[in-house]
């Protein structure tokens, strides 16, 4: 039987997280959401997730320190940035730090559930 592969979203809008997990979770994955960073960084010390969704912009740590702390203690870990702040210095940043893709708000649900879906295919089970 596949596994659920296991999603984390820090974004610092409720109604963000409760779209995307909705509908992450009727694609079939396991979806966790958090409002705050360290809520985030907290919860990868101590479970695996194949991808984090992070918003660029929150109170300290911001997103591109989520995502440092991630490659680091969670390399395996794929990370996708989503930002209505997107300027190709940002995203430059995030490319180099490690992000598999850099995606401007807003956007369409669709579009982020399938760039998850590819980058998590053909993971072990």
């Amino acid at each position: 039987m596949k596994a659920k592969r296991r999603v984390i979203i820090l974004d610092d809008e409720a109604i963000v997280c409760e779209r995307l997990k909705a509908a992450l979770e009727k694609s079939g994955f396991y979806v966790e959401t958090y409002e705050q960073s360290q809520q985030v960084i907290d919860r990868i010390r101590e479970h695996k997730f194949d991808v984090l969704v992070t918003d660029l912009k929150m109170r300290k740590p911001d997103g591109l320190e989520v995502m440092s702390f991630v490659k680091e203690h969670s390399p395996s870990t794929k990370v996708i940035i989503v930002t209505g702040f997107a300027t190709v210095e940002t995203a430059t940043k995030a490319l180099k730090g490690g992000a598999v893709d850099f995606i401007a708000k807003p956007f369409k649900i669709s579009r982020l559930r399938d760039l998850i879906i590819k980058i998590t295919s053909g993971q072990d089970e």
